[in-house]
């Protein structure tokens, strides 16, 4: 296996670990240690590179023991989520040893999101000092690690549930698209794993614990694993500043648009060679309709591989609308007490039902032939006169996701649907007359925001750092007003 590798070629490995010194910006990796169940990696970088780094080490918590992973898989999430960084800015990543599997597979992963995002998208390099042939891992007896308390927060772990004899993993928040994933393949008894560090923060201990405590309810009712992994994977990097840069040339976020299916399915590699996981699936958001790029894509999670694992790319035939159908199918084979997390704005972990995603999935479940009220919703009538009209003003920021979503709704309302309250049988029909091309161009991006993105892409680094700190706190401040 080639000792580095490179968007477009593969080079030879030279005949030293001296890495030769080369005219590309770098960001060096490691070394990657392990302590118990904690996983830590420094990563410096040069002075160009510097404000998209926050300073601080990748940390990551399990709650199994990483005793056994070695270096060259450990450090599998931290170049999940710095190389497309790297390959933003032509940069070359360093690293000491890395699985020589997922070498290959940033590679192919890099030659993608180049092709997807010409605009902005360079390439790389990625130099190692050995490309390692590790051994795949058997499958182990389940085990539970005391996860300590971090500073952002703390892990649950999966305790002492009886192992389900498995040899597969789902990234698992609760949502609509990974619940169809967990019952399109629940016959394998896969393990269910949820990240806190994206949608929910390690900033956010409560409502993790009250999300957490649901997903292991779910996982002792139908007999499967659970794990919990904590990272502070958008903090070391300066998120803040790969939206100034780059927001102008993808639909949605940095993380959402470009990293989330190499980042989620990277920071899943140490959990996965501990436990001996050959599948992990990453449940598909969009189907082939959706022409826009997407961080998790077919043409992604389906590249990412470690030794003994490989990622599935998980229900990309099936639109948002239909899998909400295939719950519902699942629902009256005599499934109980099924909730769905899908909001990102509750304080307490559940629903706020008053989010443009809290309208769109209490719809699509009405579609469905389901009562919103039995899925960790509060819906009645007046809901959909507010959705209409929170949409009508613009108060959402919508883009090509949220079109195609509300697109799908609108392609599966019927012509005589019944529905429980007469306001969801008038939203629905003012949804198939409503203009969506108008709709998500009345909810764009504050025009403060655009501003300091604008000036944030050509302020130098110190500077940006204190002005954008202090705009960010008023602009918070404002929101909680």
């Amino acid at each position: 296996m080639d000792g580095f590798v490179q968007a477009g070629r593969t080079c030879k490995q030279p005949p030293s670990l001296v890495v030769p010194e080369s005219t590309m910006a770098a960001i060096a990796i490691g070394p990657t240690t392990t302590d118990g169940s904690t996983l830590r990696c420094p990563v410096t970088y040069d002075g160009a590179l510097r404000r998209f780094f926050s300073g601080d080490p990748f940390v990551a918590d399990y709650d199994v023991d990483l005793a056994d992973v070695p270096e060259s898989v450990a450090v599998i999430p931290v170049l999940a989520h710095v190389c497309p960084v790297a390959w933003a800015n032509g940069a070359t990543v360093r690293a000491p040893a890395v699985d020589a599997e997922f070498l290959e597979s940033l590679r192919e992963v890099g030659n993608v999101l180049v092709d997807m995002y010409p605009a902005f998208m360079e390439g790389g390099r990625i130099e190692v000092g050995e490309a390692v042939e590790n051994v795949t891992p058997p499958s182990r007896p389940a085990e539970s690690a005391d996860v300590p308390q971090t500073d952002g927060g703390s892990v649950a772990t999966g305790g002492d549930a009886t192992p389900a004899d498995t040899d597969a993993a789902v990234l698992f928040s609760g949502g609509v698209d990974s619940l169809s994933t967990y019952i399109r393949h629940r016959e394998e008894s896969p393990a269910l794993v949820s990240v806190q560090g994206w949608v929910l923060k390690r900033d956010q201990p409560e409502r993790w614990e009250r999300v957490w405590r649901g997903i292991e309810r779910f996982a002792d009712a139908h007999g499967v694993e659970s794990h919990a992994i904590s990272s502070n994977m958008l903090e070391f990097l300066h998120t803040p500043m790969l939206q100034a840069h780059y927001k102008r040339y993808v639909d949605g976020a940095w993380y959402s648009s470009v990293g989330h299916g190499l980042g989620m399915l990277g920071l899943c590699a140490p959990l996965a060679y501990a436990r001996g996981y050959g599948t992990v699936y990453m449940a598909a958001t969009h189907t082939a309709a959706f022409g826009d790029p997407w961080g998790s894509h077919p043409r992604i999670d389906d590249r990412v591989r470690w030794t003994g694992t490989r990622a599935v790319h998980d229900g990309y035939e099936l639109s948002r609308q239909e899998k909400l159908e295939l719950i519902a199918d699942y629902v009256r084979e005599g499934e109980e007490d099924l909730t769905l997390r899908t909001c990102i704005y509750a304080d307490d972990g559940d629903n706020c039902g008053e989010c443009e995603k809290c309208y769109r999935t209490a719809a699509g479940l009405v579609l469905a032939g389901l009562d919103p009220n039995e899925f960790g919703y509060d819906v009645d009538g007046g809901t959909f006169v507010d959705a209409r009209r929170d949409l009508e003003a613009g108060r959402f920021a919508l883009g090509e996701d949220e079109r195609f979503m509300w697109r799908d709704i609108r392609d599966h309302v019927p012509d005589d649907g019944e529905y429980p309250w007469p306001e969801a049988e008038a939203f629905f029909d003012w949804l198939r007359r409503a203009d969506l091309d108008d709709l998500v161009d009345r909810g764009g991006t504050p025009l403060g925001d655009r501003i300091v993105r604008a000036g944030m892409r050509h302020t130098p680094y110190p500077v940006y750092a204190r002005v954008y700190s202090m705009y960010d706190r008023g602009r918070a401040g404002a929101d909680e007003a």
